[in-house]
């Protein structure tokens, strides 16, 4: 299946720098969409866990895909200067048309199975300090609060508008709580979300990923247990934004894999890998 025509779509990916926000801004640029991408990021200042992705490096990769990328450096944890990106984006371009929060900070310091805190993956809560919690939340659920707070006005004065809050399906328990917590977080507010703006023409959704191969994944040897690769939920999210329906979906998490069907698109690789399962 060709990649949906969003040649005329202003999009926003928060958290794109690498991971499936990455991915997210290479498939709508894969749709011809200008497609502004932001994080703490860049090969000018200061780089999360001193990492080599940059927010630059999506920008070309956007280009390069066919799209327009466009960069600004966002700390999304910052009401203030996610509201300042806001200004910016409808200064240059005058309008937002879709905007996907991919911002996942919670995984910083985790080596794969212990966290800077020294508690491992899945520890149960009463062996667990309380005290990293708020850091989880921080570093998801609140800059997905921040973005769509800063893009909705202009959304609901256009009354029309995509917003989709990368989180992870939480059917069932994810292993950890801290992590669980985050995502089912994140989950309630796109059905939030969904509930303040249906009135105003906007739809807001969950956008789950299985078990994806980031660098994260790779630098960590997981990458050969991921499931799929970042552009497979970039292209459900491309998917959602050219259809015409979307609206009907709105207030749910929907899962790549799902959409995958629905819509035809595959991953990097030509296949259509199935819904990742959390446990046996």
């Amino acid at each position: 299946m060709s990649a949906p025509d969003l040649s005329q779509k202003i999009c926003l990916v928060a958290g794109a720098s690498r991971g499936v926000g990455r991915g997210l801004a290479r498939a709508l640029g894969e749709a011809g969409a200008t497609v502004i991408v932001t994080a703490r990021s860049s090969e000018t200042g200061a780089r999360t866990e001193m990492r080599p992705e940059s927010i630059e490096d999506t920008a070309r990769l956007v280009d390069a895909a066919g799209g327009r990328g466009h960069h600004y450096l966002c700390d999304h944890r910052s009401e203030r200067a996610t509201d300042a990106m806001m200004h910016w984006v409808l200064r240059r371009f005058g309008r937002i048309d879709v905007a996907a929060c991919s911002v996942w900070g919670g995984n910083e310091g985790y080596d794969g199975e212990r966290y800077p805190d020294g508690a491992g993956w899945g520890t149960p809560f009463w062996r667990r300090s309380a005290e990293p919690y708020l850091g989880f939340l921080e570093a998801g659920p609140v800059p997905a609060l921040l973005l769509a707070r800063a893009v909705a006005p202009a959304m609901v004065a256009a009354r029309s508008g995509l917003i989709a809050l990368v989180s992870f399906g939480t059917e069932d328990y994810l292993g950890d709580i801290f992590y669980d917590s985050a995502k089912a977080a994140t989950n309630r507010l796109a059905l939030a979300f969904a509930r303040d703006l249906a009135p105003h023409g906007v739809t807001a959704v969950g956008l789950s990923p299985g078990f994806v191969a980031t660098e994260r994944a790779r630098d960590l040897g997981q990458d050969g247990l991921a499931t799929e690769g970042p552009l497979y939920a970039g292209r459900a999210l491309a998917a959602l934004a050219a259809d015409p329906d979307v609206a009907a979906r709105t207030g749910t998490v929907l899962h790549a894999a799902d959409l995958a069907r629905i819509y035809g698109f595959t991953d990097a690789d030509g296949t259509q890998p199935e819904r990742f399962r959390v446990g046996p």
